[in-house]
């Protein structure tokens, strides 16, 4: 009986033994649960583009690489030709017609310009003035590119029969597009005028100078007057 029950726990053992040694089939996977995709091509961009934008600032920031400048547009700078006061006459004939306050003047905003100026243009007229110095092909006017336009005129780059000679001759700024119709070199008539300001001046000091000689005469004559004249009374 002592036996049986042994020989019955040994066979147990092996049995449990045989079990442990040979390999569990991996479970199957529920079909509710699927295993995850993998990043599309897209995610795959977004974060090559974000590791390229991360590496570039790690750059600038240890001094390997330098920032890109920031274009700050100043007027008074790069418009040197003009006085500061034309400019700000520019600006606000700018912001007058900048009816949607955005910055700038589109092709709606430009034809009320120019009906406003007398010299109303077709709608494919306009979009060939804004066309002329849309340096951004945006299809509207940026203040800068209004400034161009009188850049242009007042060195004779635009046609006379043009929309945007229309513009500068029939606005109320005076940059010389009058005196320099025709004209290249803008600045070279510019110089003439500051001449022709010089020597007025000039003109003006050297009436002052005779008008204090005259002083100076008048005052001599009178003087030896009173003295020829306390000679005779004494």
């Amino acid at each position: 009986m002592a036996a049986e029950e042994l020989a019955h726990k040994l066979q147990s053992r092996l049995v449990v033994t045989q079990e442990a040694a040979e390999p569990r089939p991996e479970p199957a996977l529920s079909p509710q649960r699927s295993r995850p995709q993998e990043p599309d091509a897209a995610c795959g961009e977004s974060v090559s583009e974000l590791s390229a934008i991360l590496n570039r600032r790690l750059d600038i920031n240890q001094g390997n690489a330098a920032p890109r400048p920031s274009r700050v547009f100043n007027p008074y700078t790069e418009f040197k030709e003009f006085s500061r006061k034309q400019i700000k006459d520019m600006e606000a004939m700018f912001k007058r017609y900048d009816t949607g306050k955005d910055g700038f003047i589109d092709l709606m905003e430009l034809k009320l310009m120019m009906e406003k100026l007398g010299a109303p243009q077709t709608h494919l007229g306009l979009k060939n003035m804004i066309k002329e110095v849309d340096e951004d092909f945006d299809g509207k006017l940026s203040f800068r590119e209004f400034l161009l336009i009188f850049r242009r005129a007042a060195s004779g780059e635009l046609q006379e029969e043009s929309g945007l000679m229309a513009l500068a001759r029939l606005s109320e700024i005076n940059v010389s597009t009058e005196g320099v119709m025709g004209a290249k070199d803008f600045f070279e008539a510019k110089m003439k005028v500051a001449a022709a300001g010089s020597m007025f001046e000039a003109e003006i000091r050297e009436e002052k100078e005779e008008q204090k000689r005259q002083e100076v005469e008048k005052k001599q004559r009178q003087a030896a007057f009173k003295q020829l004249q306390s000679t005779f009374c004494s």
